[in-house]
């Protein structure tokens, strides 16, 4: 039997099923390494500027081979070596023969390795901030169309006081909103680590600088700059605090927090068939009960939503595990968690957007289970307008119990419908309020100022935000979601 190489070894279902091709670009090893290039170009660049032996022939020879890495030439490198870093630098060495005497000169592997995976986690950041605007969008139209629109309200998952289902989904995109403010503040605060030697003292480059502590200063901030970079980070020792990587995936847990949110309760929604995600015309929604239509969009996002979750806990051990100054024991760890938090947290968004650009909403199911509650709910409301009409509050009180208990019991001993609000408005008692009856309980009655608060919502927070950045919206990419 012949067995295909291609799909004879393990392949990440993040990259190969599901996450966007701009986030996984990112996390790639071209992406990688041909940053740690422009990283050594940036150093060498301003070490130069800086008084440094470099030549204008070094730079150029760097400049012209900062994308065309031999990854097969790096691999038989290292395996002699046993150190990536060196490996690349050799590699970049043998394209680069002039530039090679000063190729890193000063640094120390952190200094590719940790502001390329800070480089790394900004730009997803960003690509997170673009589709975090695009879901904020289809939420809000969703929102504005159903803001007016009464469900039943539930707390404990019981039957509660009527809401409308715009005001219930902007509960999940005030969550988005939320997650937003928190992604924008960490792609602002997020530091570089920039040029700070093997144990973070910058020994080497104050050595480099002839003992001049001005010029160490200066080359961190001119590299950071280089790079993209305002801020630098103060102190660190061979790497920077990987509190900062905590913090970054403590921002995808919120946003995974409000997805799982979202998706558990599309799919609640769903299984009371009131509002549905979207179903292919050819989609299968079970192997064996072919007239299943199954939510399985949103139990995607809950699944994956749930791994990103988990992952700040993990963060959390390796930034307390780091003895003294670094160990290599988050090096392995780093290599896994970082990528697969934002392709998770990629594929989440991508899915919700996917759900929120075609939800079905079947009216007529919301308002039946409305009115099997509602009866209960408007009972006080009939029984205030009926005594400002001159009737008996004791005495209507009492018809309401008595034609509350008969109907509990047919609803819950015969499973029939809830016939209190007809048996009310037959009622004797209840002649004075019979003409405007229906229009007493009327659902719309009963959610407050659920369409109001929507409305306020839309049109003070989030309408602000949309029109601020309309021509990012314009270019946000997102992969057809598979089924």
């Amino acid at each position: 039997m012949i067995v295909d190489s291609k799909y004879d070894t393990y392949d990440n279902p993040l990259t190969g099923r599901y996450a966007g091709k701009e986030m996984s670009r990112i996390w790639s090893p071209q992406y990688k390494h041909s940053t740690w290039r422009r990283l050594w170009l940036a150093l060498a660049e301003n070490e130069q500027a800086l008084g440094l032996p470099v030549t204008d022939a070094q730079i150029a020879e760097l400049r012209a081979h900062l994308e065309d890495i031999d990854f097969e030439r790096v691999a038989q490198i290292e395996k002699e070596l046993r150190h990536d870093v060196m490996s690349h630098i050799r590699a970049l060495s043998e394209l680069c023969p002039q530039a090679a005497p000063i190729i890193h000169l000063g640094a120390t592997s952190c200094y590719v390795t940790d502001n390329t995976e800070l480089i790394q986690q900004r730009e997803a950041l960003k690509i997170i901030r673009g589709k975090l605007l695009l879901l904020i969008s289809k939420l809000a139209k969703f929102c504005d169309t159903y803001k007016s629109l009464p469900t039943l309200g539930f707390t404990h998952f019981q039957p509660a006081q009527l809401t409308t289902v715009g005001k219930r989904f902007a509960l999940y995109l005030q969550d988005f909103v939320l997650d937003l403010e928190r992604v924008e503040r960490q792609i602002e605060e997020l530091p570089f680590r920039s040029v700070k030697g093997t144990t973070g003292t910058q020994a080497s480059f104050l050595e480099l600088f002839n003992g001049d502590h001005a010029k160490c200063r200066e080359l961190e901030r001119r590299v950071a700059k280089a790079m993209g970079f305002d801020k630098v980070i103060f102190l660190s020792g061979q790497t920077y605090t990987r509190k900062i990587d905590y913090f970054v995936l403590s921002v995808l847990s919120g946003i995974a927090q409000s997805a799982s949110k979202m998706a558990t309760d599309v799919r609640l929604l769903a299984s009371m068939k009131e509002i549905e995600e979207p179903f292919g015309k050819s989609q299968v929604g079970s192997s064996a009960m072919a007239y299943k239509r199954n939510p399985m969009r949103s139990e995607r996002v809950t699944s994956l939503a749930r791994y990103v979750m988990n992952l700040p806990g993990n963060a959390a051990m390796t930034e307390a595990t780091q003895w003294f100054e670094r160990t290599l024991d988050d090096s392995a760890n780093r290599r896994l968690s970082l990528p697969e938090a934002f392709l998770a947290t990629d594929v989440v968004l991508s899915v919700l957007i996917d759900i929120s650009s075609g939800f079905q909403v079947w009216p007529k199911v919301i308002e039946k289970h409305v009115r099997a509650e509602l009866p209960f709910m408007a009972t006080e409301n009939l029984l205030m307008e009926a005594v400002k009409r001159g009737g008996n509050r004791q005495q209507l009180h009492e018809v309401i119990r008595s034609h509350s208990m008969d109907a509990s019991r047919q609803v819950k001993e015969f499973g029939k419908d809830n016939d209190l609000l007809e048996r009310l408005k037959n009622d004797p008692a209840f002649a004075c309020v019979k003409e405007d009856f229906d229009s007493i309980v009327d659902p719309a009655k009963f959610v407050g100022r659920a369409p109001e608060q929507v409305a306020d919502f839309l049109a003070e927070v989030v309408d602000p935000i949309l029109e601020a950045e309309k021509e990012l919206l314009g270019n946000v990419t997102v992969d057809k979601v598979n089924v």
